[in-house]
């Protein structure tokens, strides 16, 4: 076997053994962000009965509807007006690639 193919065999095996190695990458982009934006807007007052909840659990049921209650209010006024933001800028890079404003991105993301 000639020098130069054995060269470019064992060259070819390791690009694409790293390229089966590498993970995926799930990039933020113009689109993603409209959608965001617009799923944000519809179901910013899912906010209000989830903290509701989630305090009681935490907590108490008579804290989940006092605390829980004005958490809410104030998570469905940061989310809604976060997906307006989000919308309305979603051509623009803002914040930087396009990354999301609110964490976790959407109300009832499962990594919260």
């Amino acid at each position: 076997m000639n020098k130069s193919v054995l060269k470019i065999s064992v060259v070819l095996l390791a690009t694409l053994a790293i390229l089966n190695i590498a993970s995926p990458s799930f990039a933020q982009d113009a689109t993603k962000k409209l959608g965001r934006g617009l799923v944000n807007i519809l179901t910013g007052w899912i906010e209000l009965p989830r903290n509701i909840y989630k305090t009681s659990v935490e907590s108490n049921p008579l804290t989940g509807i006092t605390v829980g209650l004005a958490k809410g209010l104030g998570m469905t006024v940061v989310r809604t007006g976060a997906g307006i933001y989000e919308t309305a800028t979603f051509p623009f890079p803002l914040p930087q690639e396009y990354k999301p404003i609110l964490e976790p991105e959407y109300v009832l993301d499962k990594n919260e």
